[in-house]
């Protein structure tokens, strides 16, 4: 954050104008022009040089020692940028930026209480996005450093609002959130132990490190304590899927899947869950039932709507295929297994041009795919299957 650069918009704009009028100002002049330059050059120590010697020269201008803790602050002398920056205050309180900038120095030196004003002030008043943005980012590790982790929270989700793309915001963000789980959960094996609720989370921790079996463990204890918890069948059937792909497991997986919808008949992921299981094992009549059922409860499922048409294509239905899968594009338009299903309907429709679209946009999305990381590998908080191609399919 220090090296940004854009703090020199930001901070103190030294006019020159006054330099002119005091006593000696031709040699003033000189050392504010090379340190300017060196600045603006990002050759801090330059720059320091020039404007240590203008110090000495006049000790009772602001805007130098102001100019002084800017440098110091570019380079990472925080020590030595503090009391320049108060010195600076001290001669002229109003210096646009200062107390700011001060706070930023005290907050790398962990002294967070005194730099909290400041940083509470760049953050809520600022204007200038970039001022804001580094404010934010000290307000977070200042209330990190303090414990204040609810206040943390709330700074991180303003940053995260407000500069959406920003990777060191994202990251900051993402390492917080993580810290502030992890720190819940602490609390709550210390505060209920033996609560349903601490076992279900270690399945959910055991699940999303990949120790499938530790997480079965966990859940069937989550069914020991409450066996009508809702939610749990569903996530036994999901790592059991995980786990193995074999006949057996996903009959065993099928098993928790129906124990999920006698407990809640409205679940739709437990219902897609089950009509994908029944249309891999070749059953397409209760494939079809479970797919409606879970567009039922939740109008918007994409992978529920491709599923549906899958199944009624390979039953040689294409007319009634077309509307659901017209719906996950309505979705998504950028899944590359609802083109091609679609160009399959085409094809049995016998309507060529519409085909040839579907093929074209296909092929086009199949070849991003190859050219950049797969982001859609990271699931959505309902954590269904996927609808994918057969490996050995061909438009």
């Amino acid at each position: 954050m220090r090296r940004s650069l854009l703090l020199l918009l930001l901070l103190l704009l030294l006019s020159g104008s006054y330099l002119v009028a005091q006593p000696d100002s031709r040699q003033l002049e000189q050392y504010f022009q090379q340190g300017e330059k060196a600045l603006s050059a990002g050759h801090y120590a330059e720059a320091e040089e020039a404007y240590e010697k203008l110090r000495r020269l006049d000790p009772g201008i602001a805007e130098v020692h102001g100019r002084l803790g800017l440098i110091y602050f570019q380079q990472g002398k925080f020590e030595q940028a503090v009391p320049a920056l108060r010195q600076a205050l001290k001669l002229k309180p109003s210096l646009p930026n200062t107390d700011i900038l001060l706070a930023m120095s005290l907050s790398e030196l962990g002294k967070y209480q005194e730099a909290l004003p400041g940083l509470e002030k760049g953050f809520h008043q600022s204007a200038d996005p970039a001022l804001k943005r580094m404010s934010g980012l000290q307000l977070q590790r200042a209330y990190t450093g303090m414990a204040q982790d609810n206040k943390a929270v709330e700074v991180t989700l303003e940053l995260a609002r407000l500069y959406p793309e920003d990777p060191e915001v994202l990251y900051h963000a993402s390492r917080l959130a993580a810290n502030y789980a992890y720190l819940m959960l602490v609390k709550l094996s210390q505060k209920a132990p033996s609560s349903v609720w601490t076992v279900q989370s270690k399945g959910e921790a055991f699940e999303s490190q990949g120790n499938l079996d530790a997480a079965i463990a966990q859940y069937r204890k989550v069914l020991e304590l409450d066996p009508r918890r809702p939610g749990i069948h569903y996530r036994l059937g999901r790592v059991l899927l995980s786990r193995s792909q074999e006949s057996s497991s996903r009959a065993e997986a099928a098993k928790e899947f129906g124990e999920e919808l006698r407990i809640d008949p409205t679940n739709a992921n437990a219902a897609y869950e089950l009509g994908e299981i029944f249309r891999k094992s070749g059953e397409p009549d209760k494939a079809i039932e479970r797919f409606e059922s879970a567009v039922k409860y939740y109008p918007d499922f994409e992978e529920a709507e491709i599923g549906l048409g899958r199944v009624l294509i390979d039953l040689g239905k294409p007319d009634l295929a077309l509307p659901h899968l017209r719906k996950a594009l309505s979705l998504n338009a950028e899944n590359e297994v609802t083109y091609y299903r679609l160009s399959q309907v085409y094809r049995a429709l016998g309507n060529a041009a519409e085909q040839k679209k579907a093929l074209a946009e296909f092929r086009r999305l199949r070849s991003l795919a190859r050219q950049q990381d797969d982001v859609s590998l990271v699931r959505s908080p309902r954590e269904v299957t996927r609808q994918e191609l057969d490996p050995a399919a061909k438009p």
